[in-house]
């Protein structure tokens, strides 16, 4: 059976009593609401009380207990421009309370507070450029912070599911604020090559694996500028670090999280992937229930990385598709059907719909239509009016 699911902030529903009843108008079957999250600036079209949100760092949308962080370098930030610090538990009981289950939305490597306050954790280019935003799932310590952080949020947000992000390494291309990287030209490989890490465990790694760090600084300089292409054999090699670390993390992070719940991970066939859609080549099959593969930039896009995915996952493995139903996409019903039609005739077993919050009245509209087309469902109720709150 395909079955949707909505992404949902805790701000969406938090202080909005028609938020609940709004999201189960869409036909969705479940909700995957933020419990670990980066910074962001959010618009709220619906809510009554705001129409932004700034959460100016990454957060745990629920109590930080010092007992459970004693030790540790890294600990989550609590979110002061919520009204309470456990902001996840009071949407889940909204979204529940009209039959909609809530998987805990988890991002684990993507921290810009967390690798600013400690650069030696955090990704660094062959050039020595920090990526602050961009934790390294090659340290120890870093790991240690994501399973703690999948614990709590299981432990203190009893959810009924796991949605994770970032499960592996961030790259260049997942960057800053009014990022001005795009114009360099760099390209795929460019891109590739920038996001190689050189951090102080990633080091270790390829000293252990034979490689002189400094020399492949300069290995890494050449080819970028196009003078010298790497060789075969040492793409090889590099693979297999990359590949590994990334496996290190999900391996000791799905064991924190094992037990009866749905389990579903964002996940890329690439070897040489970075950012929210982590690989998962090169290793066996991850125990998981559902497996995300990215339709960002296209329909088409979604369509290989379902195929590419499938014979990475285990045989009763769910396969899902990220569609974004926002800007540049039109608010059209037509329009989104036949991309999410795309999606599913790859493969894909469920649509992960990208965002219900941050969606327009029209696009809200558009989604709900788009989904009684796609999975022949009947259409909710109406989703009501926006509600504009006092007025400034």
């Amino acid at each position: 059976m395909v079955t949707a699911t909505a992404y949902l902030y805790p701000w969406d529903v938090v202080g909005d009593p028609a938020a609940a009843e709004r999201i189960a108008a869409l036909g969705v079957d479940a909700v995957a609401l933020a419990a670990a999250y980066h910074s962001v600036r959010a618009a709220t079209p619906f809510h009554p009380a705001h129409r932004v949100v700034e959460a100016h760092h990454a957060a745990l949308y629920l109590p930080v207990r010092g007992e459970a962080w004693a030790g540790s370098r890294l600990t989550p930030g609590t979110p002061p421009w919520m009204p309470t610090p456990d902001s996840f538990r009071e949407a889940r009981d909204a979204l529940r309370a009209v039959g909609l289950p809530v998987h805990a939305w988890t991002v684990l490597t993507h921290n810009t507070r967390l690798g600013r306050a400690h650069p030696d954790l955090a990704v660094r280019n062959a050039f020595g450029d920090p990526y602050p935003y961009a934790l390294c799932p090659s340290s120890a310590e870093v790991r240690a912070y994501c399973t703690t952080l999948v614990r709590e949020v299981l432990t203190l947000g009893e959810p009924d599911g796991l949605v994770l992000e970032a499960c592996g390494p961030l790259g260049l291309g997942h960057g800053g604020h009014h990022e001005k990287t795009e114009g360099a030209d760099w390209g795929e490989a460019g891109d590739r090559l920038l996001s190689w890490c050189f951090c102080g465990s990633c080091l270790t790694r390829y000293e252990a694996a034979g490689l002189d760090p400094r020399h492949l600084r300069h290995q890494v300089a050449d080819a970028l500028d196009g003078s010298t292409p790497l060789s075969p054999t040492l793409m090889s090699t590099l693979r297999e670090i990359r590949t590994t670390l990334t496996a290190d993390l999900r391996r000791e992070v799905l064991a924190a999280a094992s037990g009866p719940l749905p389990l579903t991970l964002h996940a890329s066939a690439d070897p040489w992937a970075t950012g929210p859609f982590a690989t998962i080549a090169d290793a066996p099959a991850p125990p998981v229930t559902t497996l995300v593969a990215s339709a960002w930039t296209s329909a088409d896009q979604g369509a290989a990385n379902l195929t590419a995915l499938r014979p990475l996952a285990a045989p009763d493995t769910r396969l899902a598709a990220y569609v974004p139903a926002l800007p540049p996409r039109p608010a059209d019903p037509s329009a989104l059907a036949a991309e999410w039609t795309t999606c599913l005739a790859a493969g894909a077993d469920e649509l992960h719909l990208y965002h219900a919050g941050l969606a327009s009245p029209a696009r809200l509209t558009a989604i709900r239509t788009a989904l009684h087309t796609v999975l022949g469902t009947a259409p909710g109720t109406a989703l009501g009016p926006v509600r504009t709150g006092p007025e400034v």
